[in-house]
């Protein structure tokens, strides 16, 4: 992209300085009401790489964002997660955000705590822009609460109970994001049905097609990219209609192609499984045993 200035943020200090607000209160989390914010976009584009945790709740008719290679503008109002190491993109022009609020903490201000490893649990967090969280006006009221209680611990003067607090708050957000996500996949049922429908006609063509020899073993990620989501919304969208996540769709359809290779030909167990795209037999034979509780070997012998 021509004139395009890349930034690195380390730090919630760094951050605020970048928004051109005060130092922030504690230097590993902020809250931040946008209606307070100044800040004016610069008259280029601006890519920004973040080490931090963002939870963010916007709404303003004239904010576009590029957040990866997508757009999007929160004329409706979005609940949005980053985690770090990912970028987001401010187009040159485009109105910085005037209603909302951003939560930013630093990994290290939950590292002493149980939700840090809690929070690869929230795959919410690897979904595209386009996946983000639309918000009933009711959710939005809840957030906003949710929201107001950090602000007001985060304004009060700091003591050994206000970390465990904010901690506490930022877990109920990503509980009521689960929540709400869920809310969504429902209430998209006939959209997402087409999504899971169109999963399972590209898996079996997958299969049919020969592009398994092609190409070897099928990932989540090849699936996603056809269907223009990211792997994790895939997976959950599945999981909410069928019961199960994409990878488990694959591995099931794996099973249903080895056991006609094992039942209908000679063909040895190795070379099963070269045909369906494993490098080492021992891995067909792991994955055969924790989905039928037998080996290869076991279940063509079951069948003489």
């Amino acid at each position: 992209m021509s004139n395009q200035n890349f930034t690195v943020i380390t730090s919630i200090t760094e951050y605020h300085r970048l928004l051109e607000l005060d130092k922030p209160q504690h230097p590993l989390v902020s809250i931040i009401d946008f209606s307070a914010v100044t800040y004016v976009n610069p008259t280029e584009d601006i890519s920004i790489v973040m080490d931090l945790y963002f939870i963010s709740i916007k709404q303003n008719p004239d904010c576009v964002l590029r957040y990866g290679p997508k757009h999007y503008d929160f004329t409706e109002g979005v609940m949005s997660f980053i985690k770090p190491g990912q970028v987001l993109t401010v187009e040159r022009g485009s109105s910085p955000v005037t209603e909302g609020f951003s939560l930013v903490f630093h990994p290290d201000f939950i590292r002493s705590f149980p939700l840090a490893s809690k929070l690869k649990n929230y795959a919410f967090f690897d979904y595209e822009v386009n996946e983000a969280l639309f918000l009933s006006e009711r959710e939005k009221v809840h957030i906003r609460s949710l929201m107001a209680g950090i602000m007001q611990e985060y304004n009060n003067n700091i003591d050994r109970f206000s970390q465990e607090a904010i901690v506490v708050f930022i877990e109920l957000l990503l509980v009521y994001g689960n929540r709400y996500y869920n809310r969504q996949f429902i209430t998209r049922k006939s959209n997402n049905e087409h999504y899971v429908v169109k999963f399972e006609t590209m898996l079996e063509s997958y299969f049919s097609s020969g592009k398994l020899l092609e190409s070897g073993l099928p990932n989540v990620k090849y699936f996603a990219e056809q269907l223009h989501m990211s792997p994790n919304y895939l997976s959950d969208l599945l999981r909410l209609y069928t019961g199960q996540s994409a990878q488990g769709h694959i591995q099931d359809r794996l099973i249903e192609q080895a056991k006609t290779l094992l039942t209908t030909s000679h063909l040895s167990v190795a070379e099963i499984s070269y045909m369906l795209g494993f490098e080492q037999p021992q891995s067909l034979n792991r994955l055969f045993k924790k989905k039928t509780n037998m080996s290869p070997v076991q279940f063509r012998q079951s069948f003489n």
